[in-house]
């Protein structure tokens, strides 16, 4: 008989952390538990602002402290790497880019495998970049026929800026070189603000950056955006032409977007709670208003349909990877 009670007290001992455990993962958020959001670029970025703008909204909603981490580096590849290690239970999540997917793992060696260890959640936002150029360093390059001359008067020796090997701002300028047929030298910086402050400087004669980040800059006359890269004007810039329209490039387009991911292995309850609490977010006019504002445009999405997005996207920008002969660093 003690031997029978003791055999049912350790199977007690047994069940109650599986059982634990699995009632967590049917409850999301665990109650006092914060919500981390990491994202990869810095702090002014169009992902940092939509990120601080959101958070408290996203905390208010689901009860939970949520806070915003920048992970710096390897075009995105820290901050992912970081979330794809961490307990999958809803509570680290990567704010992601079209790059991260599409084209890290062509040009860089990656610490993971992005589709195998990270879950769609959905897309927040979508980000066109503008063609963009230093009025002070640059003040002879007041169109994009004017930079078109210059690259074909010295094929190869003018420069532009990027954020890092394979992000959106180097592939927009890959893609409008290989659609234009012209050359350059590309100079990859840790992140948007570095390369900004090169533009400047006239280390580089010009930069394909999210349109968001440099309107202000537009404004106040330190940079002239000569066209942006989405298929039509933006609301918010509508003096400004689109690439398409600026350089006689019909149906040029390069635009990426932003969106959630989660750990592999994350339970669905967690997935749809975070999906449908962002969607909500973004549902928001002063969410949608001030995304609008910053050059971007806000998404109401959801797993399936950034699956099948990424998917996409991973077929397109390859082919501009490939095109422009560029080789994993």
């Amino acid at each position: 008989m003690r031997r029978l009670i003791c055999s049912a007290a350790l199977c007690a001992l047994a069940w109650w952390p599986a059982a634990q455990a699995q009632t967590q993962a049917q409850t999301f958020p665990v109650p006092g538990r914060p919500i981390s959001i990491l994202y990869g670029f810095p702090a002014g970025t169009p992902g940092d602002v939509y990120l601080r703008l959101s958070a408290p909204r996203l905390s208010a909603a689901l009860g939970v402290p949520v806070t915003v981490e920048s992970r710096v580096g390897a075009t995105g590849n820290i901050a992912a790497e970081a979330v794809a290690r961490a307990p999958a239970d809803g509570h680290t999540v990567l704010l992601a880019t079209t790059s991260l997917t599409a084209t890290n793992p062509l040009l860089l060696h990656m610490p993971i495998d992005p589709m195998r260890d990270l879950l769609p959640v959905m897309r927040v936002f979508d980000a066109p970049n503008a063609f963009t150029v230093s009025t002070a360093a640059r003040p002879q390059y007041t169109d994009c026929k004017a930079v078109m001359s210059a690259l074909r008067a010295a094929p190869g020796r003018l420069n532009y800026a990027s954020s890092g090997i394979g992000a959106s701002t180097h592939l927009a300028a890959a893609q409008f070189l290989q659609a234009t047929g012209l050359e350059a030298q590309h100079i990859p910086y840790r992140g948007g603000p570095a390369a900004m402050v090169a533009l400047y400087q006239g280390d580089v004669d010009f930069f394909f950056y999210q349109s968001g980040t440099v309107v202000e800059d537009m404004r106040a006359g330190r940079v002239r955006i000569l066209g942006i890269t989405s298929a039509a004007r933006h609301p918010q810039l509508p003096e400004i032409p689109t690439v398409a329209e600026a350089c006689d490039l019909p149906g040029f387009v390069s635009t990426t977007w932003h969106g959630l991911m989660v750990p592999a292995g994350t339970p669905g309850v967690a997935v749809t709670r975070l999906a449908q609490e962002f969607a909500k977010v973004n549902a928001a006019p002063e969410i949608q208003a001030r995304l609008v504002a910053l050059g971007l445009t806000p998404l109401v999405s959801d797993p399936a349909e950034m699956q099948a997005t990424t998917e996409r996207d991973i077929r397109s920008w390859g082919e501009v990877v490939r095109r422009a002969g560029l080789r994993r660093e």
